[in-house]
């Protein structure tokens, strides 16, 4: 089942790259010398993208975590 292992890993990947692009943009919205209700409604946009980043690093770890046990 180490094709499991990588599989998980990869979709942690995946997920762990998103976390680093909501990041980025939250900082750009920091620098972009926004008034605080430009950065709130900024920052709301960058929620869906964080949320599901998260979700998928924590399916990804999962599945390792499956591989590990099966294999």
């Amino acid at each position: 089942m180490d094709w499991l292992v990588w599989i998980g890993a990869l979709i942690s990947f995946v997920g762990l790259c998103g976390l680093i692009l909501s990041i980025m943009k939250v900082a750009a919205a920091r620098k972009a010398d926004l008034t605080d209700e430009e950065l709130r409604v900024a920052v709301q946009k960058v929620m869906p993208l964080n949320l599901g980043s998260l979700f998928l690093s924590v399916i990804g770890l999962m599945v390792v975590i499956l591989g590990i046990f099966f294999g």
